[in-house]
């Protein structure tokens, strides 16, 4: 599972032309899912993304995290975040997990931030979407569940 974090200052996500989700300072994080993720990916996501430190203290050094700040998540599935384009023009997705299994971990990921207290806004799976993004420094940051065992 992987994840693209990035510190904003505003973000939204709109779908036929209605704004599904929007957050203030905070975290958009746009979430992939491949083939072979379990829960245990979405909770180490989960507990990555609500502690990674990568807000400033007053010194201007990264050193709190999004709880710290009381900041929000907006969370959108984004397949794409799988591509393998090695070969040829045209990216492959073959490493995506199909969209029942995606949506359900999607879910779960949802699920284990929101138990973190945070406020967590999201894109709706499956559907075309316009996302607007503040970045914030800018600031962002890829995490891959895969790296829990280095």
């Amino acid at each position: 599972m992987k994840a693209l974090l990035q510190r904003v200052t505003h973000a939204s996500v709109t779908v036929s032309n209605e704004i599904v989700g929007q957050i203030s300072d905070g975290l958009v994080v746009l979430v992939g899912v491949a083939n072979g993720d379990t829960l245990q990916d979405a909770q180490y996501l989960a507990q990555k993304i609500a502690g990674l430190r990568i807000f400033a203290d007053s010194e201007g050094k990264f050193n709190l995290s999004v709880q710290d700040i009381r900041g929000k998540l907006l969370i959108i599935s984004q397949f794409t975040l799988l591509a393998d384009s090695r070969k040829g023009r045209r990216p492959s997705f073959v490493d995506a997990a199909p969209p029942s299994q995606a949506e359900a971990l999607f879910n779960s990921l949802v699920d284990e931030l929101r138990l973190t207290g945070l406020k967590v806004e999201t894109g709706r799976f499956q559907t075309h979407m316009l996302v607007e993004i503040h970045n914030d420094g800018p600031v962002t940051i890829m995490l891959d569940s895969r790296d829990k065992f280095h």
